[in-house]
């Protein structure tokens, strides 16, 4: 069995989080999400809409996924690659070059993101909507 994972904070699930679910899935037969903590996305200065719990519930409904795990620091991949057989990494280009350092434990492929659609861009939109 191929298993692949991704992580992220999946706050207000879009068509470019569903787009890099689905190629990740694709790509093997079992995906792990590790789901940015509250307290992680803290140390990170990035506030979510909805709490992990909330999150958690959301993607565990998505078909893509099969298992959604915390993501409580940058540091826990190699655990995390190790603990669950990863044999794939998957991240949207954005991140490309940065998780390089796990090939030796897993591929590490980098996916371009949908256009045009982004949280930080839904939550732009929503408050210039809120100013007019």
């Amino acid at each position: 069995m191929k298993k692949v994972i991704t992580y992220g904070t999946f706050d207000l699930i879009h068509v470019g989080h569903i787009n890099i679910l689905r190629r990740a899935k694709e790509m093997g037969d079992y995906l792990i999400v590790a789901l940015s903590t509250d307290s992680f996305n803290k140390t990170k200065k990035k506030k979510a809409y909805y709490s992990y719990e909330e999150r958690k519930i959301i993607l565990e409904s998505i078909r893509y996924v099969d298992k959604v795990i915390p993501e409580k620091t940058w540091e826990q991949k190699i655990e995390d690659i190790l603990t669950y057989h990863i044999d794939i990494l998957v991240m949207g280009d954005d991140w490309r070059g940065l998780f390089d350092y796990l090939k030796p434990y897993c591929d590490v492929i980098y996916l371009p993101r949908t256009q045009h659609i982004s949280t930080s861009k839904i939550k732009d939109d929503l408050y210039e909507g809120r100013q007019s």
